[in-house]
């Protein structure tokens, strides 16, 4: 059985930086499209940014140049690497892999809380 596990929420100050890890484990991580995904409070969650298996990213509007994401197969993790902190950023941040071949197999990390306040 598949996982993706989440550490490294935190209290930030706003101008700070934070990466977040998708740690996953029971499948193999080079063979799953990874997403970032936040929710802020009283908002609907929304899709950040992600990497192909192939390490081809996107990322919304608001969060581009400031926020970058990449992977290390080799390590079986995705990272979120978010600079210039906003109190907009203030969300829970949940990552999602999609397996290549069948995008019914999808994993969700359990949510980590970042906080972006002075």
């Amino acid at each position: 059985q598949g996982q993706l596990v989440e550490p490294g929420g935190d209290f930030v100050q706003p101008g700070g930086s934070l990466r977040l890890s998708c740690v996953a484990s029971g499948i193999s991580l080079s063979l799953y499209n990874m997403d970032w995904y936040r929710q802020r409070a009283g908002k609907e969650r929304e899709l950040v940014g992600g990497i192909t298996t192939g390490g081809t990213t996107n990322y919304i509007d608001s969060v581009k140049g400031r926020f970058t994401i990449s992977r290390d197969n080799a390590k079986n993790t995705a990272y979120l690497q978010m600079n210039n902190l906003k109190s907009e950023d203030t969300a829970v941040y949940y990552c999602q892999g999609r397996n290549k071949f069948n995008e019914d197999w999808v994993y969700w990390g359990q949510g980590t809380q970042v906080t972006v306040s002075s």
